[in-house]
């Protein structure tokens, strides 16, 4: 069972989220707030899989909540998945440094936010293909910081698995890509974000762009 909290101002929106969330068997709403104050609370209170996180929140904004939940050792095993009206660069790119596992706007269709919550409970980064576009041209547009030393430690492979996880493939798709197995692709990844203190695969990407270690094309 896939453990969820949500985390937005408005009641319809929560509502709305709850009942379409309520319709499926593996997945549970166990409990909703208003503000990111009362969001972390119940974080720690019910340590949910997933917490559906509004930006724009009044007391602690959206952001700022979901820093401080990846911040708490307690909180280690919560993925956040921003929520948004908007799809502006500078909070994606917030929302990612603060520790979000994902990123999507509201407007998104009712199959998609089950299937979101679904990738983000097995760890997997979620952006929205608009927002991974805006995300990408904004990086390109941009000359790389230089390689800190911690990148410099990951082997050939383990480069290779980063810059495909940045370009928005899954575990078998990285897989395949390298002609590995599925296994042998996660472990790659899995060394990369220790290495790298990287606590999700979104880490990875923002980490994958800010480096140059990957470039659109």
């Amino acid at each position: 069972m896939i453990r969820v909290l949500l985390v937005d101002d408005q009641a319809l929106i929560r509502g709305g989220f709850r009942a379409l969330l309520d319709l499926e068997d593996d997945i549970e709403v166990v409990a909703e707030a208003a503000d990111g104050l009362a969001g972390l609370a119940l974080a720690r209170e019910h340590l949910p899989d997933i917490a559906l996180m509004d930006i724009r929140m009044p007391v602690v904004d959206g952001i700022e909540a979901t820093r401080r939940i990846a911040a708490d050792p307690a909180l280690a095993g919560v993925h956040v998945v921003i929520l948004t009206n908007y799809g502006l660069d500078e909070y994606v790119l917030d929302a990612l440094r603060a520790g979000a596992a994902g990123f999507l706007v509201k407007d998104i269709l009712p199959e998609d936010l089950v299937h979101s919550v679904r990738v983000a409970a097995r760890g997997d980064a979620l952006l929205a293909p608009s927002i991974t576009r805006r995300l990408i041209d904004r990086y390109v547009a941009q000359p790389p910081t230089p390689s800190g030393p911690a990148l410099q430690e990951l082997t050939q492979r383990e480069r290779e698995a980063v810059a495909l996880v940045a370009h928005g493939l899954s575990n078998d798709e990285v897989a395949a890509r390298m002609v590995i197995s599925s296994a042998t692709a996660k472990t790659h990844i899995n060394r990369a974000m220790t290495k790298l203190h990287a606590r999700d695969r979104a880490q990875l990407v923002v980490l994958a762009y800010e480096s140059g270690l990957v470039t659109r094309g």
